[in-house]
């Protein structure tokens, strides 16, 4: 039964609305974590302004909330979401590290930072897992993501939109980045997040794994920054890949009943038909990608690894 309603900011006809519902963006979403700390004024607004520490697991929920919440609610929904963020961040200042000069962390210049690592993480890791995308389909996505990048208080027409757009803005901002004592107490904090004692022992097994992987599939200067080596591209890959498999064989159904459940109220405002699947990424360009800049429909790269932070 087809059901009417709003379809949000992005709709089940984008790209978007299929790549979030992959379970890769949880190891994404780590690999943007590492990669967005190695921006001094970045971090070190995540360290004066965030209680990541004391509450890691909160703020991750947070962030996957209002990730879910601008992809899959109603406009409405998603536009309160982007004005909560914009006010919080209008709010904030922090201290550069090395000059001790105060500065706004609602800066467009770390916005759009925060920004390019998040959705070059997302692409990259999903990708690189297996996630069916042709080039064209990739440049969709960042396209779309012109519409997030506005609801944090950003001007659209400044933002990447398309993967070598992407990789113009990281072989510019490449030579500011460094990984000074911020970004190494992040590096710790996710090798070895905060957990409830009697659950040590399934963060030495499972979370150590996750947080190892997301940081292996890190562009290569990243390792070099951190200083910490990775396996090689190739092995990487496969490590990707067969996780991907394995969560993707987690009925879809099952894991969207993990709170906040946006995909299914998503489902059930609109109808069976919006169920997102990585095989309706194929389909025709959606309504909001028209006026947006999209990149040739070239055949699929299959260069193991690449992404807009790592040419």
């Amino acid at each position: 039964m087809t059901r009417t309603g709003d379809p949000g900011l992005f709709g089940p006809g984008s790209v978007t609305w299929q790549m979030h519902g992959d379970p890769m963006m949880w190891v994404a979403g780590i690999r943007a974590l590492y990669l967005q700390a190695l921006h001094p004024r970045a971090v070190r607004a995540v360290m004066e302004n965030s209680d990541f520490r004391r509450d890691a697991w909160g703020r991750l929920r947070r962030t996957a909330n209002f990730v879910g919440t601008t992809t899959y609610g109603t406009t409405e929904a998603a536009e309160r979401a982007g004005a909560r963020v914009r006010r919080i961040h209008r709010m904030l200042t922090a201290t550069d590290p090395e000059t001790g000069e105060r500065y706004r962390i609602d800066d467009p210049e770390l916005l759009l930072w925060v920004h390019c690592a998040e959705i070059d993480s997302y692409l990259h890791v999903l990708r690189r897992s297996g996630f069916p995308l042709t080039d064209a389909q990739a440049d969709r996505y960042v396209a779309e993501h012109r519409v997030s990048a506005r609801l944090v208080g950003l001007d659209p027409d400044g933002v990447p939109g398309s993967r070598a757009d992407l990789a113009a803005y990281f072989t510019a901002v490449r030579p500011h980045l460094a990984a000074g004592a911020d970004a190494r107490a992040v590096d710790d904090f996710l090798l070895r997040p905060p957990t409830h004692p009697l659950l040590v022992p399934a963060r030495e097994v499972l979370w150590r794994r996750v947080a190892h992987l997301a940081y292996a599939a890190l562009p290569p200067y990243a390792h070099e920054l951190y200083g910490r080596p990775a396996p090689a591209p190739a092995v990487v890959t496969r490590r990707l890949r067969a996780t991907g498999t394995a969560l993707r064989c987690v009925p879809a159904r099952l894991r969207w009943q993990l709170p906040p459940k946006h995909i299914l109220r998503a489902v059930a405002r609109l109808g069976p038909e919006a169920r997102p699947a990585p095989y309706k990424a194929a389909r025709g360009p959606a309504i909001l990608d028209q006026g947006l800049s999209r990149g040739p429909d070239r055949a699929r790269d299959t260069t193991p690894g690449r992404s807009a932070g790592q040419p």
